[in-house]
């Protein structure tokens, strides 16, 4: 079997900085961060860019170079950007990171979906900053937009710029839309797919949906590539059944501010650890960030725009 790819997603577009003291916030702080992951064994890195003054997800290609360009000068990790960005950016600003940096990796989304983060609203008591509840509460009203042909436009920016497209599916009928675009001819194989599990609009944290998600996709993309994630205190019960299933992962801050019940995680790679912890236990071989190059057919960090 071919070796896990651990994949750390350090700071994302869901949290906001008063659920945890420790999410990382300022470039340097998520370059940090991400290194941090590397040390622990994460192959690749995803990465959202934050406005270093108050917190808030920001689509300025200027901090994301300098974050990425960070990461870059420090280690040799995967570096995978972000298209999805944070709640309420326009396509364009979500997209405008691929022609100006060129990673080897970006995520693509497949389709719509209520990406509703109201619920965390609630446990907020004193914010440390104005824009944290109304974000969360913005969310109960909000279709997380992507269409087909916002989807045709995001894939054939990647092509273009020689950018695999990871992309990401949070419900079933999102792998036919993947399988449609591959049968007109719009993506192109080899596909990689990270079920992401567990928002509130998506499909359900379960073995039994990753099993069915996973049957799915084979049946209607055949030898597809794939990792998962999943929210919250669903995170490593999924992953480590991922793994087992021979499966790629992922782990970090965006998707969960725990390492266990009632214990914050200090950062993402003391996430890293701990799931490689149970890769290997398991009997499985953790790829490095070349061996993971190989695996998703990249194009190498000498050939990106940063």
């Amino acid at each position: 079997m071919a070796k896990t790819i651990i994949t750390a997603a350090i700071t994302g577009g869901i949290h906001t900085p008063s659920m945890s003291p420790y999410l990382p916030i300022t470039p340097r702080e998520i370059i940090d961060d991400a290194v941090g992951a590397w040390k622990a064994g994460a192959a690749a890195v995803h990465i959202h860019a934050r406005d270093p003054e108050n917190g808030r997800p920001s689509p300025d290609i200027a901090t994301v170079r300098e974050i990425v360009s960070g990461i870059k000068q420090s280690c040799d990790v995967v570096i995978c950007i972000t298209t999805g960005g944070g709640l309420g950016m326009s396509l364009e600003q979500r997209i405008a990171v691929v022609p100006a940096l060129k990673p080897e990796l970006a995520s693509c989304n497949a389709g719509s979906v209520d990406f509703v983060l109201e619920p965390a609203a609630g446990k907020l008591k004193n914010p440390k900053f104005a824009w944290e509840i109304p974000y969360l509460q913005g969310t109960w009203d909000m279709v997380f937009s992507n269409t087909y042909k916002g989807i045709e436009h995001y894939a054939r920016t990647m092509y273009d710029n020689a950018t695999r497209p990871e992309f990401e599916v949070y419900d079933v009928g999102m792998i036919n839309n993947v399988a449609h675009l591959l049968q007109r001819g719009i993506l192109r194989p080899p596909i990689y797919i990270q079920f992401v599990m567990g928002i509130l609009g998506g499909i359900p944290a379960s073995v039994e949906n990753l099993v069915f998600m996973v049957r799915t996709a084979r049946d209607l993309l055949g030898d597809v590539t794939w990792s998962c994630c999943a929210a919250g205190r669903h995170q490593f019960a999924l992953t480590a059944a991922a793994a087992a299933m021979g499966g790629n992962v992922r782990v970090g801050l965006e998707d969960n501010l725990y390492l266990r019940p009632g214990v914050l995680a200090k950062s993402s790679g003391e996430q890293v650890a701990q799931i490689k912890t149970v890769i290997e236990a398991i009997g499985r071989e953790t790829a490095s960030p070349d061996e993971a190059r190989a695996i998703l057919g990249l194009k190498g960090k000498n050939n990106v725009g940063f």
